[in-house]
């Protein structure tokens, strides 16, 4: 498991469970300085230097992010570290879609990605790609017990509030004093939590409003914040997504690519109205809601880590033969060697 950001333990604890059940063993390397080891479960075991991956040989390495260095042996296995929101990178493409030379094999949540990604597998030729689900979501559909964002004695109906860090793309610091007014009201109850890179400034700002009606959370798992809340307000960040596959209405603000299973809204004095109108959830609404999950992760089994598992397993089985070879990346790579402190050849 190669991480380099907390959020990547939730995506990939599912799959190291469905490893460890059909008997296989798992190791975790963790990269850079934003990814808090002190996070990792007892019963998980990190190895600490390139050269102790080295020395255990991983079959297949599996990563929630954009890059992962050549020089890492097994075969390398992207499993995104969220959907497709449709953000454009500093070249002008989309950032989901941008093919770095890494990886091997492309697990894909559902068919809107995979139709693109077949597609690039046919161009490059040097990745395959499989249809999976998120290994993430697996718990996303499977029942809790205990949820500690529930509150059973509290009867309203709970607004969960998402942001992105983009200065461009996020909605946190223009709806700080509407969400200020509603919490206060006390119509609602409010869990407010944000991508871990957000700005300070506006983390505080936002925790400042704690109280009964609202709750401002930091975790690594994001699965019960979204079980426990009827509606999600948030922008352009592709944690609506997840939302949306449960059946449940998002309230966008300024969304770069508004969509008809969307509520989106252009002025910050339209919340209220909006989340008002998403929680009755309208017919049509719901009906796009469905249309649009179905293309975007179909599977609601809560076995996406057994499939990407089995794909890995052909790959590995199957090797790397048929592949063309990956682009030497040796400006990247440099950088990964020069960033682990490893200049072994």
């Amino acid at each position: 498991m190669y991480i380099a950001q907390n959020y990547s333990y939730a995506i990939l604890r599912p799959l190291q469970q469905e490893i460890i059940a059909q008997g296989g063993e798992v190791r975790w390397f963790l990269e850079g300085d934003e990814v808090n080891p002190s996070l990792l479960k007892s019963s998980e075991t990190r190895l600490l230097t390139v050269d102790d991956v080295t020395q255990w040989q991983p079959d297949a390495v599996f990563v929630p992010g954009n890059t992962v260095p050549n020089f890492i042996p097994g075969v390398k296995v992207g499993v995104f570290h969220g959907f497709n929101a449709g953000k454009i990178n500093r070249r002008g493409r989309e950032d989901h879609f941008e093919i770095r030379g890494c990886f091997d094999l492309y697990c894909t949540q559902g068919h809107d990605t995979t139709s693109v990604f077949n597609r690039l597998s046919d161009e490059y030729g040097f990745f395959k790609v499989t249809q999976t689900g998120w290994p993430a979501l697996d718990p996303l559909f499977t029942p809790v017990t205990k949820n500690p964002y529930i509150d059973n004695d509290d009867t309203r109906k709970t607004v969960l509030m998402c942001s992105t860090f983009s200065r461009n793309l996020t909605c946190a610091p223009h709806l700080y004093n509407e969400i200020k007014r509603l919490s206060e009201s006390g119509k609602w109850r409010w869990l407010i939590q944000f991508h871990p890179k957000m700005p300070i400034e506006v983390v505080e700002m936002y925790k400042e409003l704690q109280g009964p009606n609202l709750t401002f959370v930091e975790t690594d798992n994001v699965i019960p914040l979204l079980q426990a809340a009827d509606v999600m307000l948030c922008d352009t960040s592709s944690i609506l997504i997840m939302f949306l596959l449960q059946q449940k209405p998002v309230v966008t603000f300024k969304n770069l690519n508004p969509q008809p299973h969307l509520m989106n809204i252009e002025d910050s004095q339209e919340i209220e109205s909006a989340l008002t109108h998403a929680l009755e959830q309208p017919i049509d609404l719901m009906n796009e809601i469905t249309k649009y999950s179905q293309i975007i992760h179909p599977y609601k089994d809560g076995k996406s880590s057994a499939r990407v598992l089995a794909a890995a397993n052909e790959l590995i089985s199957s090797g790397l033969g048929s592949l063309s070879p990956k682009p030497l990346n040796l400006i990247r790579e440099l950088k990964m060697r020069k960033k682990l402190n490893y200049w072994k050849w």
